[in-house]
């Protein structure tokens, strides 16, 4: 993963052979402390979203987070460590506790620069990442899925993890949380987010 200042991407994850990543609610926490201590220190992050086999993340990479170390490859970002960092922590942890041992996220941790054709498609991204709880049947209103970011941003939370300030100013996201639950609430035509599972 190469990642440039500056720049939104959508960077997920799922277990590997399609295996399950979090099995109580303490698994979740302990995942999103892990993107605490790794990955916020080196990106801003936007949104998240948690799911029993896979996670999604929209980020915006900041210069301190791309500055490559002594050599210009891209292991060398500060980003790139901490995602790698946080995903291989949590393994160990998890396959400790199960008494597993193997692999449990797949190979390679996936991103996408988050760029289109329409000028609403970095909004469109952070409202289908919220949206993967009701899709995948695992809850009937966004809200009711405690490990994404929604909650945050229609005020039912007062989460520190994402910077909300930056999304709404990057993405014109609105302000009132009425008015972006009423947005969130539009299914997303899977076209406009083709190949992001």
């Amino acid at each position: 993963m190469h990642f440039e200042a500056g720049q939104l991407y959508h960077v997920y994850n799922r277990g590997n052979n399609g295996q399950q990543l979090f099995f109580t609610p303490n698994h979740y926490l302990h995942f999103l402390h892990k993107l605490r201590a790794h990955i916020r220190p080196h990106c801003q992050l936007l949104a998240y979203c948690l799911m029993p086999n896979h996670f999604h993340l929209l980020l915006y990479a900041t210069q301190g987070g791309t500055q490559p170390g002594d050599t210009p490859s891209s292991a060398k970002q500060p980003l790139t460590r901490g995602i790698s960092t946080a995903l291989s922590s949590y393994s160990q942890g998890l396959n400790k506790q199960l008494g597993n041992s193997g692999a449990v996220f797949a190979p390679k941790t996936k991103m996408r620069l988050v760029t289109g054709t329409h000028e609403n498609y970095p909004r469109t991204c952070l409202h289908y990442l919220h949206q993967n709880p009701l899709r995948a049947g695992l809850v009937t209103q966004l809200a009711a899925w405690p490990y994404s970011s929604y909650r945050d941003y229609v005020g039912q939370r007062a989460g520190s993890l994402c910077n909300q300030d930056l999304a709404r100013e990057l993405l014109d996201l609105p302000l009132d949380h009425a008015a972006f639950e009423a947005e969130s609430a539009r299914a997303i035509d899977p076209e406009n987010v083709k190949g992001w599972r």
